[in-house]
């Protein structure tokens, strides 16, 4: 049993463009299925849909490359089950001086420190993404 579903989707996302899988699939939430409609939204990712198999809900992910490199260099989950990061809107991370993003969980939704910054909404810092 997974602890951290969000860590192993963004795990299957890492490891897939490690080895340069056009796609990835991974159960889906709403939270999973969020952070990947930021992904796409950001440039990061190329479509992302939800199928349902009955119950069972999957999201695929198409993965972006320019030069045959992965558009995603890094990802890193920030906030975990043992160690919840929390911060104010004001001392929210600004990743690689503002080239990358870091996804936050807030009040009003889950989204990129940028808007969470614009709106001045604080939460709970889930990933870095460059």
């Amino acid at each position: 049993m997974h602890t951290d579903p969000i860590a192993d989707f963004i795990t299957r996302i890492r490891n897939a463009q490690m080895a340069q899988k056009a796609i990835v699939k991974s159960p889906s939430s709403r939270m999973k299925f969020t952070i990947a409609k930021i992904l796409e939204r950001e440039g990061f990712v190329g479509a992302v849909s939800e199928e349902s198999d009955g119950p069972k809900k999957t999201i695929t992910v198409h993965l972006k490359y320019e030069d045959k490199k992965p558009v995603i260099s890094s990802v890193k989950r920030i906030s975990k089950p043992g160690r919840r990061v929390y911060r104010g809107a004001g001392y929210l991370p600004r990743v690689l001086s503002g080239m990358g993003i870091a996804i936050v969980s807030t009040s009003q939704g889950v989204m990129t420190n940028k808007d969470a910054r614009r709106r001045k909404l604080g939460g709970e810092i889930l990933c870095e993404i460059y």
